[in-house]
């Protein structure tokens, strides 16, 4: 049986990653409670009481432990993945994985060097059960050949809830880099593209100009030798809305198109992982919330076999790069 540890519990994505590996088979050995979010700690402890706190340098050094999750604040998850990685330790971070290019070299050659895999979980791919049934369906040929994706990534900003670190961007990494990147992930993953060039980027703060550094609003036009695609991402979800964002994302093909309303359907059906395809012979709501999540076992598998079924490694990168890029050569619009 394979044993994981979770390493920076900043952030509630943890959680997808423990049940995703128990769910997988694999035991959870313990975890650092060290954190600047204790709710997170305060949910950990209720949910898993009878997994031991430990020292993160003790995890590291433990030769029985063979993966380490990372949600760690963003800047440092990279460092951390690096530890783990020359440790002997196959990592599985929160995105972003890096929050600057230098990280990403050291990452990249660390793993190259090692061994050792660094998968970053794109909960709105890998956790989403819609998103998992979009994937069959591509691959199946439901609407053709893929020309374009457009993803959106509406978030509520739960002011009250945030530390510190998440309104300095040299700490969460920009909010192309935080959130644009699942967007990132599903246009190379749903068009087939090995790589993709930024055609333009935006960034702005409208709402919160007492926080001049912050970035509630972003936007990038993708392009790559298969497809186009565009990603708008924000922190204006309204308090009335049932849920945290109403994240949807259309795949459209030369012969139908899909949408997923990932976490709700306004004004309309009850729940979550709402799947609509369109094609020429079938026009139907497809209710994806018993759809197996298949990105944990196989990263499991990955682990023992040393292959990339989960994700191939050089995705990853290629979508961390694309993120950093495109925060860097975005355009500041809004308050300065």
């Amino acid at each position: 049986m394979l044993r994981f540890a979770a390493i920076g519990i900043d952030h509630g994505h943890i959680f997808d990653h423990i049940k995703g590996l128990i769910a997988a088979g694999c035991e959870f050995a313990g975890y650092c409670p060290k954190t600047t979010a204790p709710g997170v700690l305060a949910a950990i402890e209720a949910d898993y009481p009878g997994a031991p706190k430990v020292d993160r340098e003790t995890l590291f050094a433990d030769p029985t432990i063979d993966i380490i999750c990372i949600a760690a604040i963003p800047s440092d998850r990279a460092g951390l993945a690096v530890r783990a990685m020359e440790a002997g330790k196959d990592v599985m971070t929160d995105k972003p994985g890096v929050t600057t290019f230098d990280q990403l070299d050291e990452v990249r050659r660390t793993a190259e060097r090692t061994g050792r895999i660094f998968s970053v979980c794109f909960t709105e791919r890998h956790s989403v059960r819609s998103a998992v049934k979009a994937g069959q369906l591509v691959r199946e040929g439901a609407i053709g050949k893929v020309v374009q994706t457009m993803g959106m990534g509406p978030h509520r900003l739960q002011l009250a809830t945030r530390s510190d670190w998440f309104f300095d961007p040299d700490r969460f990494g920009g909010i192309i880099v935080d959130i644009a990147s699942h967007q990132i992930d599903q246009f190379l993953f749903y068009t087939g593209s090995d790589t993709a060039e930024v055609v333009a980027s935006t960034i702005g703060n409208f709402a919160m100009p007492d926080r001049p550094r912050f970035e509630d609003y972003g936007d990038i036009t993708l392009r790559s030798d298969k497809a186009s695609g565009f990603v708008r991402v924000d922190w204006y979800t309204p308090d009335a809305l049932g849920t945290w964002g109403d994240g949807r994302l259309t795949i459209l093909g030369t012969e139908g198109y899909i949408e997923l309303r990932k976490y709700i359907d306004i004004s309309g059906r009850p729940g979550k992982d709402h799947l609509f395809l369109v094609n020429g012979t079938t026009n139907t709501h497809i209710d994806c919330s018993g759809e197996k999540l298949i990105y944990f076992e196989a990263f499991a598998e990955d682990v023992r076999a040393r292959t990339e079924t989960a994700m191939r490694q050089a995705h990853v990168y290629e979508v961390c790069r694309l993120s950093l890029e495109a925060q860097a050569k975005a355009v500041r619009i809004g308050n300065r």
